[in-house]
């Protein structure tokens, strides 16, 4: 497929990301290079100095709103693409109303209970919406752990092992790399939509 099918099919298409930080801020740019029609992003928290060793933001973006600088940073590197930022604390009821329309929703919470309560939501009120889903990414190395595993209509990126810790930090390399992967885990979806996906997982 060459870059202008690509271009065409993705430009109509509408991803939901749930959570700005280090899975979303790098997943949401992503998605906004490769031309993603519209992005609907949703967080509540605020840019500080230990977000910048993983996450999409700038020094002197410190103390705004994430989904405030996020949009600037995506219309700085594609104005075209088209982000409905929600300054919001996700809740189970918001989910079906902040991401209603969306043909793929990204979890990118940082807490468990988050991510349970958002595909428990999608589950209950859009269950025909694929969730990507990041689990497992903390420390450094191990690279050839990380994967992507089908559930039914959840696709889970990471090693679903490495749980976030005082000795086991969220770093960039890794965080990045199953940010990366759940932005090509939407592409395959919306890709392949009208198909069978082509890689088994």
């Amino acid at each position: 497929m060459k870059s202008e099918e690509i271009a065409g099919k993705l430009n109509s298409k509408i991803v939901g990301i749930a959570g700005c930080g280090g899975l979303g801020s790098n997943c949401a740019v992503a998605l906004a290079r490769v031309g993603i029609g519209t992005l609907i992003i949703a967080d509540f928290d605020v840019i500080s100095p230990g977000n910048l060793n993983r996450q999409y933001y700038f020094r002197d973006q410190i103390g705004q709103k994430k989904v405030c600088a996020l949009t600037e940073n995506i219309r700085r590197i594609n104005p075209d693409v088209k982000v409905i930022a929600h300054d919001i604390r996700l809740t189970s009821p918001d989910i079906p109303l902040i991401f209603k329309g969306c043909d793929v929703i990204v979890e990118a919470f940082d807490l468990a209970d988050q991510k349970e309560m958002l595909l428990e939501s999608v589950i209950t009120e859009m269950a025909s919406v694929p969730v990507v889903l990041g689990l497992g990414m903390a420390g450094w190395g191990m690279s050839n752990t990380i994967r992507c595993r089908k559930l039914d209509n959840i696709f889970i990126c990471g090693d679903e092992i490495s749980e976030i810790g005082p000795e086991l930090p969220p770093l960039a390399p890794r965080v990045g790399i199953v940010a990366n992967m759940q932005a090509n885990m939407v592409l395959e979806l919306l890709l392949e939509s009208e198909g069978k996906m082509k890689n088994d997982l």
